[in-house]
């Protein structure tokens, strides 16, 4: 008996040395973002990356006392490159959703607003049910929840993906496109801080679909990456317990994106 007793002991501690030996200690983390979502991910004049999506995760790097490096990568491929180990974690303004949730894990939110149709002033389009703009054109990024949304939703739009908002803010300004959905947020800045912005307009009642949209923004993680998902976890409550989140937020918008 003690010598089963002593081999079982044994065995115990090889399990449990080799689950520490696998464990990774996150003195470093990669981070993925896009850089073509402003005011959330965007690059300066300067080509460094911006936007509120940046400063949290530096704000969240700094909290969990670690290095961070970022990643720019095209929002087609982002998941799959955080699959391939090109990065570690993805901070991009990616909505929580059910269906991502098979492929990636996510942490807690860290902020959460709702979609948006915007139109020209001058297209006359005041009623955004699918009736109504039945026959329109109806643009969004290509691979988005809102791109979905429209998919599913409006089947008798002519509905067009793009891949960036970018391009599709562009052919709206340019009167290519009857109307865009996007983050409400992502369209104000547009609307109200771009000289293209000025043609166009909110239209309709913001849109929360949790369907659709998810539970808000959290930060994407492989699912074997559990110790990270809690450093940042812990992170995000740090940051907005001692006021840090506030002070980025009040620097991008004039209203609570959480």
């Amino acid at each position: 008996m003690k010598i089963v007793s002593r081999l079982a002991a044994a065995a115990a501690i090889v399990i449990a040395a080799a689950g520490t030996a696998g464990a990774k200690d996150w003195t470093e983390v990669r981070i993925g973002t896009e850089g073509a979502y402003a005011p959330f991910n965007y690059f300066d004049s300067n080509n460094e990356l911006q936007g509120f999506d940046i400063e949290i995760a530096k704000a969240l790097c700094d909290e969990m006392k670690v290095k961070c490096t970022f990643v720019a990568q095209d929002w087609d491929g982002i998941i799959p490159a955080l699959l391939a180990n090109k990065y570690d974690a993805i901070v991009a303004s990616m909505s929580i959703t059910e269906e991502r949730k098979k492929t990636v894990d996510f942490t807690n939110k860290y902020y959460n607003t709702p979609a948006q149709f915007i139109t020209n002033k001058e297209g006359g389009i005041t009623d955004t049910s699918p009736a109504a703009l039945a026959g329109k054109s109806l643009g969004a990024q290509s691979a988005t929840t809102h791109a979905t949304y429209l998919e599913d939703m409006y089947k008798d739009s002519d509905v067009k993906l793009y891949p960036s908002q970018d391009e599709a803010n562009l052919d709206l300004a340019n009167g290519r496109l009857d109307g865009i959905l996007a983050d409400s947020v992502v369209l104000y800045s547009w609307l109200n801080e771009t000289e293209d912005g000025k043609c166009c307009k909110e239209v309709g009642e913001p849109i929360r679909n949790v369907q659709y949209f998810g539970e808000g923004a959290g930060i994407a993680l492989r699912k074997d990456d559990p110790e990270l998902k809690e450093k940042f976890n812990a992170a995000i409550a740090a940051i907005i317990a001692n006021g840090t989140y506030k002070k980025i937020n009040d620097k991008y918008f004039p209203f609570d994106v959480y």
